[in-house]
């Protein structure tokens, strides 16, 4: 099999520009004019308010905000986890809302990787059949080759010597960089990490963020949210969402773009 960070390596996308000319730049995610309210016994709230924003290929995204805020409400808008309740989420061309749940549960599986603060790694499974069980319920890879990938993605978070452990015999920052290396067993475009570093120590957590800092290098797409302004003012972007309300959209260390 190839080597994992060649087959992401931009250089190796064919080019669909044969004359040459700068094309305009187009979204891989587009988000429109999202609502998203929650009805309770204690009444309605919403969650988002008029939330319009784009994220582009290649590029590393923070979104920060206060418990409460919004922000994974945000990114569960692009997940498919949860549906606006009106405008339109468009992820490479596709109106995800309007894919049916069997529909949306195969694209999910093929276009996101999804990375939880709580890992969510099957106890049962070690490390590496973790990583192949993606393949499996996709089948994206030949069944020949979903180890071997596997066992690349593992060795790409440093994980290799690992690989058949239980996910209760390695330490918590091993556990986040296995569930990496199971987002990526699809190869899918984007990967979204929701407070992928909230339960690690700060070196920990560094080393989580340098793996993100690698796959956006070689091509990914990756919005995090996260707590850790230290953290996410380090990414390209930083979105901020204050009840609800996207307030900010800036390039880190340049002037907003809203």
């Amino acid at each position: 099999m190839p080597n994992v960070a060649d087959t992401l390596s931009p250089q190796n996308v064919p080019s669909n520009n044969p004359s040459g000319q700068i094309p305009l730049r187009q979204p891989l995610v587009e988000m429109r004019q999202i609502y998203k309210t929650f009805k309770s016994p204690a009444g309605e709230f919403t969650a988002l308010k008029n939330i319009n924003a784009c994220f582009y290929r290649g590029e590393f995204v923070s979104v920060v905000g206060k418990s409460g805020s919004g922000k994974s409400t945000l990114v569960n808008m692009i997940t498919g986890i949860d549906r606006p309740t009106s405008g339109s989420v468009y992820v490479d061309g596709v109106c995800i809302q309007e894919l049916g749940e069997s529909a949306m549960s195969a694209w999910r599986g093929r276009n996101l990787g999804i990375v939880f603060q709580f890992y969510q790694l099957l106890p049962m499974l070690s490390l590496l059949e973790n990583v192949v069980l993606p393949m499996d319920l996709c089948d994206r890879f030949p069944p020949t080759e979903r180890e071997e990938r596997a066992r690349a993605l593992l060795r790409l978070v440093g994980l290799e010597d690992y690989a058949d452990q239980l996910p209760a015999e390695v330490s918590g920052g091993q556990q986040q960089s296995a569930a990496i290396a199971r987002a990526l067993a699809n190869d899918p475009p984007i990967l979204i990490a929701d407070e992928p570093t909230g339960n690690l120590d700060s070196r920990t957590a560094e080393a989580v963020f340098d793996i993100f800092i690698g796959l956006r290098e070689q091509g990914k797409t990756i919005l995090m949210v996260t707590h850790d302004r230290s953290l996410a003012q380090r990414a390209d972007r930083m979105l901020e969402i204050a009840d609800g309300v996207l307030i900010s959209d800036r390039l880190n260390g340049e002037g907003s773009l809203s």
